[in-house]
């Protein structure tokens, strides 16, 4: 037997299991949708194989991007991921900044922000909707009606029935939801420094500002790193808190996620593969590099 195969036998069977589902179920169905979206498959016969189907290489992708409608959604897609990155990160980050000190009640308040994470989106999704509600006056509802109440009626607004910005008022209860998981991400980092660069920090005469500025802050890049890739990949692949909140077809709240479901839907499998080539084109933009990065730090 060769020296090779007695050294690398053993380990590539162990995996080998794990190779075949991820190459089947996860590389041989990108193909799959690579290879639907390069066709003419349109319509429910031809979904059924009643109608032949044609390859069109690249017209699909031209397609989508020459109607306003699919344009309109990209921008409600860069317009959710920029509020919704922001505000997770910013609350995040300022709520494991104070808990990272000790407080009284610090441990059940972490437990009390951390607890919208347990919730689905589809049931916050509903609970949102109601508080979100576009009546306004006598007929107002939800936060509306909370400002109403409180003398701030001109606070009241449309929410996500706002022709322009409507997808901003979605990024609220994504906020909400998932700024407790970032700041648990940043409270670890923040735990995970050690007392001996804190310590060394006070004897070398440096305010607490400074300790933090350049010492513990700069040992949190690979939290904040990590944060970003995972929020901002979910944001991208949002679906199930747009559609419970908003109806399916709402063209205020629509983002790619959406047309895929919606084309899916009409038995448009073209338009929906390419769509979700687009969305993993996007997220590889955002993680690749980020995961080329980790892998030279590992190296070191």
């Amino acid at each position: 037997m060769p020296a090779s195969l007695r050294r690398y036998g053993p380990p590539l069977l162990l995996i080998s299991p794990s190779l075949i589902l991820v190459g089947v179920f996860v590389y041989l169905l990108i193909a799959q949708n690579l290879w639907m979206a390069s066709t003419d498959n349109h319509t429910a016969a031809q979904a059924n194989g009643r109608q032949p189907v044609a390859f069109v290489f690249l017209q699909n992708y031209i397609d989508l991007f020459s109607t306003q409608a699919f344009r309109h959604s990209m921008t409600n897609l860069l317009l959710f991921t920029a509020a919704f990155l922001v505000g997770a990160m910013a609350i995040g980050f300022v709520w494991a900044w104070l808990l990272e000190r000790p407080l009284a009640g610090g441990r059940f308040f972490q437990t009390v922000y951390l607890f919208p994470m347990a919730i689905s989106f589809v049931a916050s999704g509903v609970v949102w909707r109601w508080l979100l509600n576009s009546n306004q006056g006598e007929n107002a509802s939800g936060l509306n009606r909370l400002f109403q109440m409180v003398g701030l009626d001109f606070l009241q607004n449309p929410w996500w029935n706002n022709i322009t910005f409507g997808i901003l008022a979605i990024a609220l209860p994504a906020v909400w939801q998932l700024s407790g998981y970032v700041m648990a991400l940043f409270l670890a980092g923040f735990r995970g420094v050690p007392d001996e660069l804190r310590e060394a920090a006070r004897v070398d005469g440096a305010t607490e500002m400074q300790m933090y500025r350049h010492v513990i802050f700069p040992q949190l890049t690979p939290v904040l790193m990590s944060a970003l890739v995972i929020i901002a990949h979910m944001s991208l692949k949002s679906f199930d808190l747009i559609m419970s909140i908003s109806k399916p077809a709402n063209y205020q709240t629509k983002v790619p996620a959406v047309d895929m479901f919606v084309f899916k839907s009409g038995y448009d499998y073209a338009n929906a593969a390419a769509v979700g080539t687009i969305l993993l084109l996007v997220i590889a933009v955002l993680i690749v590099p980020y995961l080329i990065h980790q892998s030279r730090e590992r190296r070191r």
